[in-house]
């Protein structure tokens, strides 16, 4: 069941077409990817930077290689993959706009999740406390944390454009762990969501 699932995960597994070829970048533990096979038969491989999760994921039957999303992605071909995921990692790359560019390339339609840095919680913890903010979202104090991108989502909007990607539907992430359907280039998600899940595909990419 997709409740088994972290939130975002579930809702992309929903956007998922059954026998589908889906790359998930920055798989972790490869749950999302077993759920996809178990549930939908789909032809999934993982691109994963830590070796543990690795070893974990291939221990599943799962199939996963070790990797790096700012410098690997350019080995695929492009459009090989009816979905390219990228959850909760894109703040955490070095380059995100060559990561987008390069999963609008090899990918079909592209999902990325990610935090929302606009959330109002966020902006009143910096007015009232002036130090960087620790949320459920972003649990890391400043110098431990693996996100070196923080953005929000109007960022993101403006970074889709700049990488080539048309924005094809965008749900808001809640704080109980619920999603809705936005409009991305309104004022209310990037002050209200604590999080965003975006479904992408290239300007010049068939939209079949």
């Amino acid at each position: 069941m997709t409740s088994a699932l972290r939130s975002d995960l579930a809702a992309i597994a929903e956007i998922i077409p059954k026998a589908a070829r889906v790359l998930d970048i920055g798989c972790g533990d490869g749950a999302l990817l077993e759920y996809l096979a178990e549930t939908k038969n789909v032809d999934g491989r993982g691109l994963e930077l830590s070796q543990q999760n690795v070893n974990a994921c291939v221990a599943r039957g799962l199939s996963v290689v070790q990797g790096d999303a700012d410098t690997d992605l350019g080995d695929y071909p492009a459009q090989i993959f009816d979905v390219a995921i990228l959850s909760q990692t894109i703040q955490a790359t070095r380059s995100p706009k060559t990561v987008l560019s390069q999963l609008l390339r090899i990918g079909k339609l592209t999902a990325v999740s990610f935090p929302n840095f606009g959330h109002w919680r966020i902006r009143m913890s910096l007015l009232a406390n002036g130090r960087m903010p620790q949320t459920k979202t972003l649990g890391y104090s400043w110098h431990e944390t693996p996100n070196i991108h923080l953005c929000t989502i109007a960022d993101f909007v403006a970074l889709v454009e700049e990488a080539g990607g048309v924005v094809q539907g965008a749900l808001a992430l809640r704080k109980d762990g619920h999603t809705q359907a936005m409009q991305a280039h309104s004022w209310g998600p990037n002050l209200l969501a604590e999080g965003a899940i975006f479904f992408l595909r290239a300007k010049n990419a068939p939209s079949s």
